[in-house]
């Protein structure tokens, strides 16, 4: 299941140093979202019943972590963007993704691969 723009902001702050709490999170991604800690909580809810993150307990405090890889869900969202708003088919070129700070060099060969998939998929559904 591909995570809503929202979840894909949390995704990116576990990615980048997880695990984290609620409170941690919410306060990374606080300006950008613009909501109150109570949405991100449920949000945080949300996204464990999805299987997106991993909820664990530490004494009375819930921990995250993603639960979903990194390389696969970003070339996912990538593609389904390009075909929807470009109407591209065929494979993205991963020269896009040189300065991400979310991909670094070791995922890029990954991320290639994966778009190639996910190219050829499209073509044959």
């Amino acid at each position: 299941m591909q995570p809503t723009a929202p979840e894909l902001e949390i995704l990116k702050v576990l990615w980048q140093r997880q695990p984290c709490t609620a409170r941690e999170l919410h306060d990374e991604i606080e300006a950008q979202l613009q909501w109150s800690y109570s949405s991100t909580r449920k949000t945080l809810e949300r996204m464990g019943e999805k299987e997106l993150v991993n909820i664990t307990s530490q004494g009375n405090k819930r921990i995250y972590t993603a639960q979903v890889d990194k390389v696969k869900t970003l070339a996912s969202f990538a593609q389904d963007f390009a075909k929807r708003v470009f109407e591209l088919d065929g494979p993205l070129p991963v020269a896009m993704f040189t300065d991400s700070k979310l991909i670094d060099d070791g995922e890029i060969a990954d991320l290639e691969k994966l778009l190639k998939d996910l190219s050829n998929d499209n073509k044959e559904a």
